[in-house]
């Protein structure tokens, strides 16, 4: 039996979540990525107010961005969690039996969010997906699907668009879509950004290790430990392995094999599920205008 895992979501919604720590094929959509010259243009790494690893608030809700996609029409999106959107419990998270709010939703991009204030507003977008809806309207039902497809698309607003950059702040990348999962040992990257740590940015960048794909997950999820979890507010947040290809979005809390573990979902998987029930034509991954380069 599988450890029932808890979403990382809003600091603002479940800092009372802290204490409680604790095979599905892909289909026919193309995974795909696009090199960062290509349309539309980014702002510069180091200016840009909208990136991975920003803050998002949905109504109240703090979550952080993952990583930014464009379409066929170089419209922007930066991705977060589904569950980011959720109306339930901290519990509830099996996306085809939990609610979302609906499409069309407002999300405002900040920085600077903490318990006391949600900081400063540097730009705003509208919720265009989200899996877990586009799950129920399908009627999914395989269980490790519904357990662990955990994204969701905000559009940014078109006057916002120019001052997004798809790098990871410190890393850099993502260079591309990582499609063979994780070993155990591997070491991942990540960028949080938690209201919980009231903007000690010294504390967003993280490294880890993966505690090795579980065999009965299917593929959707890749449980890992970092030396400072990822806590509620991170949910969403990039996850990269050893060569800066993007692996996944952390979405849960886990209990085993290691307390303080977290699942991530994998990329892949839930892009290529998004590329077929989205409607957004020419979907894909933006790779960072920033080379790789982790810091070890």
């Amino acid at each position: 039996m599988k450890a029932r895992p808890t979403t990382v979501r809003s600091a603002r919604r479940l800092t009372g979540a802290l204490a409680v720590l604790g095979s599905a094929v892909l289909g026919t959509a193309m995974i795909t990525s696009a090199p960062a010259s290509a349309a539309p243009q980014w702002a510069p790494a180091g200016e840009a107010a909208i990136h991975p690893g920003v803050q998002m608030y949905t109504e109240g809700a703090q979550c952080t961005s993952n990583f930014v996609f464009t379409d066929a029409a170089s419209n922007v999106y930066v991705g977060y969690a589904a569950h980011c959107a959720g109306t339930g419990a901290a519990t509830d998270t099996d996306g085809c039996l939990s609610d979302s709010l609906p499409l069309g939703t407002r999300v405002s991009f900040n920085e600077g969010g903490s318990l006391l204030s949600e900081g400063t507003r540097v730009g705003g977008g509208t919720l265009v997906y989200s899996s877990w809806a586009a799950m129920d309207e399908v009627g999914t039902t395989d269980p490790n699907t519904c357990a662990y497809n955990d994204f969701a698309l905000v559009q940014v607003d078109a006057a916002d668009a120019g001052k997004v950059n798809p790098s990871i702040p410190l890393w850099g990348g993502p260079t591309g879509i990582d499609t063979d999962g994780t070993t155990a040992g591997e070491r991942v990257y990540s960028y949080g950004n938690s209201s919980l740590r009231f903007g000690v940015e010294l504390l967003s960048p993280k490294t880890g290790i993966s505690l090795g794909d579980a065999t009965d997950d299917g593929g959707w999820s890749h449980p890992l430990y970092t030396l400072t979890p990822g806590v509620p507010g991170d949910s969403g947040s990039a996850f990269v392995d050893r060569d800066g290809e993007a692996i996944g979005t952390l979405s849960t809390l886990g209990l085993a094999p290691l307390p303080a573990s977290n699942n991530i979902g994998d990329l892949a998987r839930e892009l290529a599920f998004a590329q077929q029930h989205s409607g957004i034509d020419g979907l894909r991954l933006v790779e960072g205008t920033e080379p790789f380069s982790p810091v070890l």
